[in-house]
């Protein structure tokens, strides 16, 4: 789908909705990354326009209707017009039958195969509708949720033909049952329809548990039989290339499924509970990344330290937080970008969690002792110019990945700590030397994933007694000043008027869809080495840190809150947790 850029660019303008400056940076972007097709993709990756508002200018400039068809009500009738298959395939879905035609919403109108076909299998005159991407797929799940149903009756039809085995033979037979199969493949792409980050299968006293974390919270998704716990688990370590006969020690895996033409990985996890084993499996979209740094949430100060440190030849970048909050995808993030044909990247993992072109990735092997040290230390002598460690667990790691900041690489790592400047103390409790470590460190990255709110909202404005208490644990100046200085609020805003937003629930939905980051930057200054080697603590540094403009966590949290992504009640769960 065609349309001239400098045409793009003058509507853009004209609608208000980006600055000149915006547009510029974006041409220049352009030019140096060919991903994007014009400024508008561009524009929308890094969340300076919503991909909606895009796509209506788009079909204003093109002469076609605009269509949030995520919003339509669907019939089964009407939807089955196209098949689920050239629906997915094309990216087309019927929203409207009138007597001489039909009206279909496309992510891409010049597609005219697809508009033939249909046109020919129906003998309707076709209307092609534009519409976003986002709002295709929430239309698509419509044909996955009678689908749903309809497998829902299945797991209850199969049951019964499934036994409580024990021999390896009757689990290696069981494991390549049909029902067996059918239910897992179930419940795995059900977890995937959902944006289930992790799939938990507890066997109980009397029955199965199966449970999804979908925006990082747990949700029983389904209850099966006791009877049904040993095929099931048998049937996904088949797939994991794990021990049918191994019921003593904890297991680890990973398998490939192909899921509505999407590749998806899984990393299995086994452990022996009581009641028999409980499996876990973390879902992974095979190709993930390719994110920009602004659609994670970086902005401002935080987005100019990261950019800067990055432009280094040596030195070290960590990102830390807690389990699950995001640090790998900020990681690889960076990597990506990092990723040109000038240098060479080399990277030791454990697990590798997505494959990336033209890097050279290594797995973590600790039953045969490669471990991340003695990958590192190997990796040291492959001529490499960056090297990411997947994680800092332990004092020899961490002097190696030090010691090759110090001699001309560029190192990213993770480490587990609560807060940006809490990561210090913690790689001098490890054996660092302070005058080492202050002379590799460049910037430390402290995070947490939030829910994301919604398109069903409401604004509403703080009471003062709520503004009191947020000022306890937060400088709300330093919000606001950034909140205007990067063009949020108007310059006469003063957190009296400003306007913070709610999720509209209903029975089905709480409201929140997705996650996004927040963050804390600590840039590694000249007065915060002085304080590394004169030993000073954590509070000492995280506040000198937001004396030179670190936003916390929790600011950083407050200004999304104002922008519309979350609420104040998510950033003080997940901070307070």
């Amino acid at each position: 789908m065609y349309i001239e850029p400098e045409k793009l660019k003058g509507f853009l303008l004209d609608s208000g909705l980006v600055k000149e400056d915006d547009i510029k940076d974006a041409e220049e972007e352009i030019k140096e990354d060919k991903k994007f097709k014009n400024i508008g993709e561009y524009l929308v990756a890094i969340e300076k326009i919503a991909e909606d508002e895009l796509r209506r200018i788009e079909a204003y400039i093109l002469g076609i209707p605009y269509i949030d068809v995520g919003e339509e009500k669907l019939t089964k009738e009407i939807l089955n017009i196209i098949p689920e298959p050239i629906a997915r395939k094309h990216n087309i879905i019927a929203f409207k039958q009138n007597p001489d035609s039909l009206e279909v919403a496309m992510i891409d109108t010049d597609d005219l195969a697809a508009i033939g076909f249909i046109s020919k299998k129906t003998g309707l005159k076709i209307l092609p509708r534009l519409t976003s991407t986002k709002s295709l797929k929430q239309a698509l799940v419509s044909y996955q949720k009678s689908l749903k149903a309809d497998l829902g009756e299945i797991i209850k039809t199969e049951m019964g033909s499934i036994k409580e085995t024990e021999s390896i033979e009757d689990l290696k037979k069981a494991a390549e049952d049909v029902p067996v199969v059918r239910i897992v493949d179930t419940l795995l792409r059900h977890a995937v329809l959902q944006n289930a980050s992790d799939i938990h299968m507890e066997p109980n006293e009397n029955e199965f548990i199966i449970r999804y974390r979908v925006d990082g919270i747990l949700h029983d998704a389904m209850t099966l039989p006791k009877k049904s716990a040993s095929s099931i688990t048998a049937r996904i370590k088949v797939l994991s290339n794990l021990k049918l006969d191994e019921k003593r020690l904890p297991q680890d895996g990973r398998f490939k499924m192909d899921i509505d033409r999407e590749q998806v990985s899984f990393r299995v996890s086994v452990l022996p509970t009581y009641y028999g084993e409980k499996t876990v499996m973390r879902t992974l979209r095979e190709g993930g990344g390719h994110f920009t740094l602004e659609s994670l949430g970086f902005h401002g100060v935080a987005l100019e330290r990261i950019h800067s440190a990055m432009k280094q030849k040596t030195g070290l970048i960590l990102t830390t937080g807690p389990t699950g909050s995001g640090k790998t995808t900020t990681l690889y993030t960076v990597l990506d970008l990092l990723n040109t044909p000038e240098v060479n990247v080399s990277t030791i993992e454990d697990p590798i969690e997505y494959q990336i072109k033209r890097i050279n990735q290594t797995q973590v092997k600790a039953k045969i002792g490669f471990t991340f040290s003695e990958g590192l230390r190997s990796l040291v002598r492959q001529d490499p110019d960056i090297i990411m460690v997947g994680e800092i667990r332990d004092g020899e790691t961490a002097s190696l990945a030090v010691n090759a900041a110090l001699t001309g690489h560029l190192v990213l790592s993770t480490l587990h700590t609560n807060s940006a400047a809490g990561t210090i103390p913690r790689l001098i409790d490890m054996g660092t030397e302070p005058f080492i470590l202050v002379s590799t460190l460049k910037v430390i990255i402290g995070q947490r994933l939030v829910r994301k709110l919604g398109p069903k909202k409401e604004k509403y404005t703080l009471s003062k007694s709520a503004l009191d208490n947020l000022e306890k644990h937060a400088n709300l100046d330093v919000v606001l000043t950034a909140l205007k200085k990067e063009s949020i609020v108007s310059d006469k805003a003063t957190w009296k008027t400003i306007s913070f937003y709610r999720p509209k629930a209903t029975k089905n939905d709480d409201g929140y869809k997705g996650r996004l980051g927040i963050y804390e930057v600590l840039e590694i200054t000249d007065t915060i080495r002085n304080m590394i080697i004169e030993g000073k603590t954590t509070e000492e540094i995280s506040k000198q840190g937001q004396k030179e403009d670190m936003m916390t966590m929790l600011e950083d949290g407050i200004f999304k809150a104002v922008q519309g992504l979350t609420t104040i009640e998510e950033i003080l769960r997940v901070v307070s947790e």
